[in-house]
């Protein structure tokens, strides 16, 4: 079956202008992730040159889809007409894919990119054993953030003989089973091949049925976490053309509109009588966009671009991204140190051996991924369970936020999560 998704740039229907949820598309380094966020959306979300030069994702990618279900036959795919039997489709519900990168070396973007997915599809090809380091990885990273919702899919089994499938399904079962908190009767394995779209019907199915979409908070000051930021304009544009700068993000509580006045922390660093300050950002909201979709205000649900008057060369190249952006005055507090319960995994995840993880030790440096926000630390002290950790570069975050944590060991591995303190 080959999709031919809904073009959503000129949404009109209120229901489907902003997304529902985020679905995060995770797993190891080349085994069919963004070939599957086409799939379901006609987006090749990579496309930096590095990323095309590379054939890899580096830099999280978004993009969204509509679930829709055929009246007459009841098959389900991502089309306005249905692909069997052309039947005019019910829209069910918009969604917006989160296109993680699945390279050891870029685990750190993954962990950001985690921090907003609300539910999340595993990809696992079934032309290499399972799993593989980054399998791993990125459930254990999807346990700590906190996303329990997931599908498996087995990719690629268009490389494989039957036999070598059903043997494949088992290793997926065996791993989920013994190293995992998903429960293999409850979680849906279902195989597909991206490349050539079979078994996508099955899958849209399974994301309608298992996904649930969180409910929001509207009601609270706006905040929302900024994983991307970017300079719009072309090379040349002349002054008076120019576009402000556009944060991207997931809004996590309440709501914005265009004209509205919003801040950005930590902000600017800046130098005052010798000594280094963050200074928040505040700036207006011009334009909104849920993925592609222009809108008049958006709410919680969904990937939203926004429009401001900040000089673009602020916002260029992902210069915000790991900030927060809300309401003025309604911010959590600029940080550059941590005070963290910890708990550590038993294991080093993402490494072949799966070392023993050792006691975090005072002076050592150690990886943090707040929210979107990913910085780095000098343990100043460490006892028991707890530790306190001189920040790099600050962060914005409330008490009881989740840190994942990683040690370098040859590369940034996870080792745990902490709960900040204070």
């Amino acid at each position: 079956m080959v999709t031919v998704p809904i073009d959503l740039r000129h949404v009109e229907d209120e229901r489907f202008q902003q997304a529902e949820m985020n679905i995060g598309m995770v797993g190891h380094v080349d085994h069919g992730k963004t070939t599957l966020t086409k799939a379901l959306s006609g987006v090749w979300t990579d496309t930096h040159s590095e990323e095309t030069r590379r054939g890899i994702s580096i830099r999280l990618g978004y993009a969204d889809t509509v679930l829709t279900r055929c009246p007459e036959c009841g098959t389900y795919s991502v089309e306005e007409k249905c692909p069997e039997c052309g039947a005019e489709t019910e829209w069910l519900r918009r969604v917006s894919f989160v296109d993680s990168p699945g390279h050891e070396t870029l685990m750190a973007t993954m962990l950001s990119g985690a921090a907003i997915m609300d539910a999340a599809i595993l990809v696992i090809a079934a032309n290499e054993p399972c799993p593989q380091p980054q399998t791993r990885e990125h459930l254990m990273a999807l346990e700590i953030i906190g996303t329990r919702d997931v599908i498996v899919v087995q990719n690629k089994i268009d490389l494989v003989t039957p036999e070598e499938a059903r043997e494949h399904y088992e290793q997926i079962v065996e791993f989920l089973e013994e190293e995992t908190h998903l429960d293999p009767d409850e979680t849906p394995i279902i195989p597909i091949s991206a490349q050539h779209g079979a078994n996508l019907d099955v899958l849209v199915e399974a994301m309608y049925e298992h996904f649930e979409p969180p409910e929001h908070d509207t009601k609270s000051p706006f905040r929302m976490y900024i994983a991307r930021s970017f300079d719009v304009n072309k090379p040349g544009t002349r002054p008076e053309d120019l576009k402000g700068g556009v944060i991207g993000g997931a809004i996590v509580q309440g709501e914005v509109e265009i004209g509205d006045e919003i801040e950005i922390r930590p902000g600017r660093r800046v130098e005052r009588y010798g000594r280094e300050e963050w200074e928040p950002i505040h700036t207006e909201v011009v334009s909104l966009h849920a993925n592609v979709t222009p809108v008049e205000r958006a709410r919680p649900g969904g990937l939203v671009g926004i429009g401001t008057k900040l000089d673009p060369a602020m916002t260029k190249a992902d210069r915000l991204s790991g900030q927060v952006a809300g309401e003025p005055d309604t911010l959590p507090p600029v940080r550059d140190e941590l005070l963290l319960d910890v708990e550590l995994l038993e294991r080093v995840v993402g490494t072949e051996e799966q070392r023993k993880v050792e006691p975090i030790r005072t002076n050592e440096v150690l990886m943090l991924t707040v929210g979107t926000a990913t910085t780095v630390g000098v343990v100043t002290s460490a006892r028991d369970d707890e530790v306190e950790i001189k920040l790099k570069q600050p962060v914005c975050a409330e008490e009881g936020d989740r840190v994942a944590i990683s040690r370098r060991i040859q590369r940034w591995r996870l080792i745990g999560h902490g709960v900040i303190k204070g």
